[in-house]
């Protein structure tokens, strides 16, 4: 049963969401990938949302560019919560994605995250589930801390390098 639904607009935008495919992996949290289109299949896509729940799914990821409706979409169907994820396009530069997810109306949130942010889309997916999954807490503390000591690491590098000179 998947954790995290991944859905994208388009199969082109399966690059920027394969680093996420890969954090969720590594913290043991299974998913599905989709290609669903708002505009093109936009029946398919509200028919997979309403079936997220019995599917077990607790949390969203849904990708597009442009005029980036597919999060709003999947959100009007489902209680989960859903992680927008704009797409970079050849318009302004993914900025018209950005904007048409962070600008949902009252009542339909979707949580946003940079543009071709796919791995913050992940680790905010991870950290939802961490408010019901002690075990996945401990793993995103344990990222968290790791993080953390590879930041110290540089800055203990860079001044040995500076030193040196």
């Amino acid at each position: 049963m998947p954790q995290v639904a991944i859905i994208m607009g388009s199969a082109n935008d399966y690059p920027i969401l394969e680093p996420a495919c890969k954090l969720l992996e590594h913290f043991g949290v299974s998913y599905t990938v989709r290609v669903l289109s708002a505009h093109r299949t936009p029946r398919e896509a509200a028919d997979f949302a309403g079936k997220l729940e019995e599917m077990g799914v607790q949390v969203v990821i849904a990708a597009a560019g442009k005029a980036a409706a597919l999060p709003g979409v999947i959100a009007a169907h489902t209680l989960l919560p859903v992680i927008g994820l704009p797409i970079k396009s050849s318009t302004m530069d993914g900025m018209d994605s950005l904007l048409s997810i962070v600008q949902m109306p009252p009542g339909i949130p979707v949580a946003t995250v940079a543009i071709n942010g796919g791995e913050n889309a992940a680790l905010l997916a991870v950290q939802i589930m961490t408010l019901t999954n002690p075990e996945l807490k401990k793993a995103f503390a344990e990222h968290r801390k790791q993080q953390t000591q590879k930041v110290l690491e540089q800055d203990r590098q860079l001044q040995l390098d500076i030193a040196a000179k």
